[in-house]
């Protein structure tokens, strides 16, 4: 014989017909309901924050805090594994564990109702802490969350007891089955609503895309143009990375679980701290200025491994960084330029590396666009030499000048280092690690930086053979990667082929491999091929 489900006797509603035997709730019941109460939470969540502008809902805020919060070994975890899907392995984790801290709630109120409204309530609670307590909170980021619990106390007490008082004048099915059909039409129904206020507030969301808007705009033409590339930057070779990173291909590694929408017409920058002035600039104070370049520029991230896929370069238009500062006046024992975000994200940058020369941009302008909305739009920071976690601040709101005894930035707070200039690295694109190729003449190629010193020189190393120099691509200046090849001529069997290169200032590339915490990833790449 088989066992009985396990199940709880609900004591009679209010209005419920005389000698019908008291309904019985089982605990897949519980389950399904508490689903669906968390479903209609959300739901219910997204429609508010598609009402009310600078609000999200309460997958979005619990994601961006765990974000802030997790360990930075975590972190460098996820990237390693996810790479630039992190993110919504992260929403989907949030989600997941939501769903099942919703069926265990769900569950335990099919005996004890206020056990699942409490669980609700502690829900809502963190949903709403940790909404108002973003950098970029303002006094309507607690709604969502709030309206949302409460849509979730309602789904949760109906489907549990009120729907055991719907259609009592059937006249047919027994009583267990009359219960279930209409516990499941509740289910229907509730689950309904909340996928329909879920859509109607990403759809109510669109109003605040600002892609339109970025669309519309024209971008200004530079006082100073970037060189034109030489005809040899590209050397057409099969497998190695394009010199100039698309927009699309750009890499994206930031805190921001959903980009912010920041109009151009709201926006403005206020430079302030140890200045003789503070200064606000709009943003068409910007595009009007006569100081305006176009520079190629690579920027990194200090995720990035060697080997690894975090760096691009592009063609950036903007406003030199040391005119506003200039134009500021900053203090003597200034040291750090903290930037910071709209969304209240902070970098640390060296004073001395926005003011000794380089180009420095606040840039507006992507590869002839202006800047998509997933790399800052309207205005962000590009430091050539410098890891993006102490420079590359997107969706720029202000500059500070302070010292690095005074504040650390966001990262260097967690552990990574104040500041320390970007590593040589050199990066094998082709053959991939791996790759089974056939003997004879091969092409070895891939790219290598040594930002704003320039590379000078890269050789390859076969097995344990002799370094030798590999063909470079020609370049305009320091402040990009270079690409090169060597032409190899393949012998069947396991291979290791190795990369390292030589910067302009003569340094050789160590090698001596070290992880990306504190200061940036170092050591020689190399990969394993087989040759039949």
């Amino acid at each position: 014989m088989g066992t009985p489900s396990a199940s709880i006797t609900i004591d009679p509603p209010a209005g419920h017909p005389p000698g019908r035997p008291a309904a019985t709730m089982r605990w897949w019941q519980g389950a399904l309901a508490g689903l669906v109460a968390a479903g209609a939470a959300l739901g219910v969540a997204q429609l508010v924050s598609g009402l009310i502008r600078g609000t999200t809902s309460p997958v979005v805020s619990v994601g961006e805090w765990v974000i802030d919060h997790v360990p930075v070994a975590v972190k460098d975890f996820a990237i390693r594994q996810f790479g630039t899907n992190d993110k919504p392995m992260l929403i989907l984790g949030t989600v997941g564990m939501l769903a099942v801290f919703a069926v265990v709630i769900g569950v335990l109120a099919v005996k004890r109702l206020w056990v699942g409204i409490a669980g609700i309530v502690l829900f809502g609670l963190i949903g709403v802490a940790t909404a108002v307590t973003r950098p970029s909170a303002t006094s309507s980021s607690a709604v969502p969350a709030t309206v949302g619990t409460v849509a979730a106390l309602a789904a949760l007490v109906f489907l549990l007891r009120g729907s055991l008082r719907l259609g009592d004048h059937e006249p047919s099915g027994s009583p267990t089955e009359l219960d279930r059909r209409r516990f499941l039409f509740a289910v229907a129904a509730v689950s309904g609503a909340a996928l329909a206020a879920g859509e109607v507030g990403r759809h109510l969301a669109k109003r605040f895309d600002v892609s339109a808007v970025r669309s519309a705009i024209s971008l200004p033409q530079p006082s100073s143009a970037a060189t034109p590339l030489p005809a040899g930057a590209e050397l057409a070779i099969d497998g190695i990375t394009p010199f100039v990173t698309s927009n699309d291909a750009f890499y994206r590694v930031d805190t921001s679980l959903s980009a912010p929408q920041v109009s151009p017409t709201d926006w403005s920058l206020t430079i302030r701290g140890m200045v003789d002035r503070r200064l606000s600039f709009t943003y068409d104070d910007l595009l009007a200025r006569d100081d305006i370049v176009e520079r190629d520029i690579t920027l990194v991230c200090i995720s990035n491994e060697v080997g690894g896929p975090y760096a691009g370069t592009a063609r950036w238009l903007g406003v030199p960084l040391a005119n506003l500062l200039n134009e500021a006046g900053v203090q003597d024992g200034a040291d750090q330029l903290v930037s910071r975000s709209v969304d209240g994200w902070t970098a640390g940058t060296p004073t001395k590396d926005v003011l000794d020369g380089r180009d420095a941009l606040v840039a507006f302008g992507m590869n002839g666009e202006p800047l998509p909305v997933n790399h800052g739009f309207p205005v962000r920071l590009v430091i050539p030499g410098v890891y993006g976690y102490n420079s590359a601040t997107k969706w720029l709101a202000e500059l500070e000048l302070t010292t690095f005894g005074a504040y650390d930035a966001y990262w260097a707070s967690r552990g990574y280092a104040q500041q320390g200039p970007l590593k040589t690295l050199t990066r094998i694109d082709t053959p991939r690690g791996l790759a089974n190729i056939p003997a004879g003449r091969t092409a070895i190629g891939g790219v290598a930086w040594a930002i704003h010193r320039g590379i000078d020189g890269v050789e390859v190393r076969v097995d344990d053979g002799p370094w030798v120099p590999a063909r470079l691509g020609d370049v305009g200046g320091g402040d990009t990667w270079r690409q090169w090849v060597f032409d190899w001529d393949a012998t069947p069997g396991s291979h290791t082929l190795s990369a390292r290169s030589t910067d302009g200032l003569g340094d050789l590339q160590p090698e001596v491999r070290a992880e990306p915490l504190p200061d940036g990833a170092s050591g020689w790449h190399s990969v394993v091929v087989i040759v039949s």
